[in-house]
Parts: C-alpha cells; structure tokens; sequence
C-alpha cells in the first residue's frame, strides 16, 4: 500500500514536471497587428507588425521589401524570426495584392506599377513604421530581397536620420539606373504577361491583349503609338513587329523583343 502510494505521488510529480515541460514551449513570444497603409490616389494595402512580446520596448524596427511577384513568400519567415530575437518588423503587401495568399486583387494598379511606385509604397510603409508605439525610430535597418534591393537603398537615403542598416538579400542593384531601366522596359512587363494577360497559363499572349493594356509595353512601341494611346494604331504596330496578329509565346517571342528595346535604350 505504501509502495503503491510511493508510485502515485512520484507519477503525479512527473506528469506536473512534463506539463510544465509541455506548457513553455507554448509561451507566446511575438506579438503581431494588422495595418492598412494608405498608399495615396485612393491606393491602400495591408501590412502586418510584428514585435516581441516579451521585454521593453520601443524595439530596433525592421522594414522587410519584398522580392518580385505578388506574394510575401519570400519575406515572411523573417518577419517571427527577428520578432523573437528582439525587433519589431513590418512587411507590406505590394499595391494591387494579397501578399498573404500570393494574389493579385488589381491588376491594373498591380501590373501598371512603375519602380518610383515601389519606392513610394517603401516609404509609405517606413513612415507607418516609425509611427509605431513599439519602434524606435531612430534605430530602423531595410531589409530588401532579390527585386527589393533595388527599393531599400533608395529608400535608406531618403530616410537617413532613420535608418541605420541595410541588408541586400540576393541583390540585383549592381547599377541602379540600368537596373531600373531593365525592371521597366523587360521584367516588369513581362511579369505583366505572365501574370495578368496570360489568365490560363498557357505560355502565350494575343496581340490584341497587348494593344489593349499596352502601357507595361511602352519602351517596345515607337512614340506615336504611344502618344495616341489608340488600340487602332498599335495593333497593327504590333502586327509588324511580331510579324503575326495572333498570338505570340511569352518567352521565345515577346522576352527577345523586350530585351532588344531595352538594348537600345542603352544607345
């Protein structure tokens, strides 16, 4: 009787031992709030702080830019893991989507977004930032990834009294102007097509759907086509280019002329 009872009280210890074992894997570590950032011209998107939940603050901020496409995939473990260690994070979606679930919801703000538009939607989301009763706003570090980095030096400048670090996650900013000039004139029309135009998936784009949102192909369209912004006249300038007023792949004929416009941009 007595082992028995010996046992018991040894097995209720331990089992009290475990829960409390099993408990302080649960203790919450972050915290986070959801916030809108108005953008301007009536564009607003969503944004997500997060921030320790344990110790004083205000914390050392970090803004996180994302790298190209529609979702925050890229960015947003890093958001819990500096939460944890200390930071208070902020990460935004790019105007026109649903970061979260990686979709478009505009596709005309989305796929019309210029690269001074990014830059403007970055410092929209460091001014919420800095606003932030949990940031200190004089220790803030940009966080830029892939298509990002070009955003984050940029936005460092004009925001020097702020921000004190930038971190380059897969840069591509080697020479600002002609990456800018690349992102305009080759990969952002392309991300158009691929993720507006071509609804299906299927590789390729009609002719008559780039004349009829014609303002991503601007650099491969002469300047008259341009100015009138009459579907009349460019699609048979895109007819000739393409030699075809049907469809045309994204990549084997669309991608070669791009590049060429941009090339002679460079001249």
């Amino acid at each position: 009787m007595i082992v028995i009872l010996a046992l018991s009280c040894l097995s209720t210890s331990i089992f009290k031992q475990q829960d409390q074992a099993l408990a302080q894997q649960y203790i919450q570590t972050i915290k986070h709030r959801n916030l809108v950032i108005d953008l301007g011209n009536g564009v607003k998107t969503n944004a997500t702080l997060t921030y320790p939940a344990v110790g004083k603050g205000p914390f050392p901020g970090v803004l996180l830019i994302q790298g190209a496409g529609a979702g925050r995939i890229d960015i947003q473990e890093i958001a819990p893991y500096l939460s944890e260690r200390g930071f208070a994070v902020l990460q935004y979606d790019k105007r026109g989507t649903n970061g979260v679930n990686n979709t478009i919801i505009d596709t005309n703000i989305w796929g019309n977004a210029t690269v001074n538009n990014l830059i403007h939607d970055a410092e929209k989301a460091m001014n919420v930032l800095i606003q932030q009763p949990e940031v200190d706003p004089k220790r803030v570090s940009i966080v830029g990834h892939s298509e990002g980095t070009i955003i984050a030096p940029r936005v460092a400048i004009d925001n020097s009294t702020n921000v004190k670090n930038i971190i380059l996650m897969g840069p591509v900013a080697r020479n600002m102007k002609k990456d800018i000039m690349l992102y305009q004139a080759v990969n952002l029309p392309l991300r158009h097509a691929t993720q507006v135009l071509d609804k299906n998936h299927t590789g390729f784009v009609s002719i008559q759907q780039i004349a009829n949102d014609p303002l991503p192909f601007n650099h491969m369209l002469p300047l008259y086509a341009v100015l009138t912004k009459d579907t009349k006249v460019i699609l048979p300038t895109l007819t000739k280019e393409f030699g075809t007023s049907g469809y045309v792949s994204i990549n084997k004929q669309l991608k070669p002329l791009l590049i060429k416009s941009y090339e002679n941009l460079q001249h």
